[in-house]
């Protein structure tokens, strides 16, 4: 039998007991994680240092690099976060809505843990301490694939969660690290049916893809961020250019981050150069069309695979359009569903970018980086979901449950 399956075994197991666990004892393990990660801060730290000069060496680029290092602050913050989760309402046991029938039967549905919950993630370990936190919440046993990079970092994190498990009567396996990072797991946790209930690929544009069209396991598909922010002609200009500057630079490495910039043609030759040297100043490149390049010194020309690229990094795209129908149809083409904005002080033209993008989030005035389950109030999330079905944006407890129907008779029998 191989590792995979009877990982999946022991966690289909954990995952009967965490279903039926009461609130306040997995509010109770929640909070000792927490503390856990605390007390072995220097492990952590030690495991990450040797994570990061591995991928340094490597030659991995400085974005990814970022994703990959912890710090005591980020530490200090993945603790905060299973705090926050546990101060949540337990979604698990909820009845949504219940009614009686013509017939005398009472129907209701009730939220019900998913059971199994399988992730395959790139070079973030903080997303071990957010998945883990949030499925035992919502009653799911987990299975961890990070990638190579991280790896140490993980493994570390997930010995102290196991540690806390055990102390508290509860099986380790409710979460699982797998420890063998070669390309061979992925493809048989793809394949991990009758174990794993739901698989979420957390990651860049190929791991995500390579899951979506591989697995035969369920798939909740988060999806990659090549998101826009359009200045239209009526924007404040100053207030465009921090939004700009935010979305961009703050963290270039995630998903949520601005990586296609659309500038309405009137406002170009007044707004372009300045965005173009504060870019500069945060060492981005510009690659953009024949008007921004006439515009903005330095940058240089984009091709047809930048406008459909999400770079992580500090690179961005940028493009003169007509107006706002011209900056509609460009990201249409070219939105992967994740973060769009739009910096205007037109009322209409808000709107009509509010009805008209089809995406998991859309902006008026604001940055695309608030996408993100702790910005929106959730607390931690597993991922932004660009699908349509189940869930869509940030993916927080509610997101990691599903549902039954519960009926209550006295001897009714169909006619």
């Amino acid at each position: 039998m191989s590792e995979l399956l009877e990982m999946g075994k022991k966690a289909k197991q954990a995952s009967i007991i965490l279903s039926t666990l009461p609130t306040p004892v997995k509010n109770n393990v929640l909070l000792k994680s927490a503390d856990a990660l605390i007390e072995g801060i220097d492990k952590i730290l030690l495991a990450n240092q040797k994570d990061v000069e591995a991928a340094k060496e490597a030659g991995v680029r400085s974005a990814f690099i970022d994703r990959l290092t912890l710090t005591r602050e980020r530490i200090l913050s993945m603790a905060e976060g299973l705090r926050q989760v546990a101060s949540f309402d337990d979604p698990v046991g909820e009845v949504t809505f219940m009614k009686t029938l013509d017939n005398g039967l009472i129907i209701g549905q009730k939220r019900v843990a998913m059971g199994v919950i399988g992730i395959i993630f790139e070079a973030r370990p903080n997303v071990t301490a957010d998945a883990f936190g949030l499925c035992l919440k919502a009653g799911s046993a987990v299975i961890l694939r990070g990638g190579k990079e991280a790896i140490g970092s993980n493994k570390i994190i997930v010995e102290l969660f196991q540690q806390t498990l055990q102390k508290q009567g509860l099986p380790k396996e409710c979460v699982q690290i797998v420890k063998d990072t070669n390309r061979e797991t992925a493809n048989e946790m793809m394949r991990l049916n009758g174990y794993l209930d739901v698989l979420i690929p957390r990651g860049g544009a190929g791991l995500i893809r390579n899951v979506v069209e591989n697995s035969t396991v369920p798939v909740i598909q988060t999806g990659i961020g090549n998101c826009h922010i359009y200045v239209d002609e009526s924007a404040d200009l100053h207030k465009a250019a921090n939004i700009v500057i935010n979305a961009k630079t703050q963290r270039p490495g995630v998903c949520n981050a601005c990586e296609s910039l659309l500038v309405h043609k009137n406002i170009a030759e007044k707004f372009m150069p300045e965005i173009g040297k504060a870019l500069q100043s945060k060492n981005v490149e510009i690659r953009g069309d024949k008007a921004t390049i006439n515009l903005i010194e330095g940058a240089i020309p984009a091709t047809e695979q930048d406008w459909a690229t999400e770079y992580e990094d500090f690179i961005i795209s940028a493009k003169v359009v007509e107006n706002i129908d011209e900056a509609i149809e460009h990201i249409r083409k070219y939105t992967t569903g994740h973060s769009e904005a739009i910096v205007t002080e037109n009322y209409t033209n808000a709107q009509r970018f509010l009805n008209e993008i089809d995406a998991a989030a859309v902006y008026v005035n604001a940055s695309t980086r608030f996408t993100d389950g702790g910005q929106f109030g959730f607390g931690a999330e597993i991922g932004i979901s660009t699908q349509k079905l189940h869930a869509r944006g940030p993916m927080g407890l509610k997101e990691l449950t599903t549902t039954k129907y519960i009926i209550y008779g006295n001897g009714q029998i169909r006619q």
